[in-house]
């Protein structure tokens, strides 16, 4: 491995939402992880006091905090990495909302230090909803597409 794939994955590992990161590659082995420490905040100056007015009563209201719901079943990211739906930017996706694939039919493609990997599904479904965004940065395990099996 040479310096500049060694600065490549440095720079990768920072901009992703992993805290640990390990590779070995015949005897070559790196780790990088990210401190946990807390941001440092800068001292406040005292300020004079203000008197508020009581804020109105509000009812409250429901709204989802994640519109992707966590129950059913999903093909998740077998590795860490960027989700592409496509094979390049101008071409169509792999699957569609209510298209019905096959075991082994290519479903999407996660970029890992430049390797285009290719997920496939592990067995019979339909699409119900795709999760994951173009481009977007995933973690092993993440969830990409939510299916039902046939």
């Amino acid at each position: 491995m040479n310096f500049k794939e060694i600065e490549k994955i440095i720079e990768n590992f920072s901009n992703q939402q992993i805290a640990k990161l390990s590779i070995k590659q015949g005897d070559f082995e790196i780790l990088l992880e990210k401190s946990s420490s807390a941001p440092i905040v800068a001292p406040v100056a005292p300020q004079a006091p203000q008197v508020l007015a009581p804020a109105p009563e509000v009812s409250p209201v429901s709204t989802p905090t994640n519109p992707v719901s966590l129950e059913g079943v999903f093909i998740e990211s077998p590795m860490v990495g960027t989700f592409y739906h496509s094979p390049a930017p101008d071409s169509a996706p792999y699957v569609k909302v209510g298209d019905k694939i096959k075991k082994g039919q290519i479903i999407g493609i996660v970029e890992a230090m430049k390797i285009m990997n290719e997920i496939e599904a592990e067995f019979d479904c339909k699409i119900l909803e795709i999760i994951a965004n173009d481009a977007q940065p995933v973690e092993f395990g993440s969830k990409l597409i939510k299916v039902e099996k046939l």
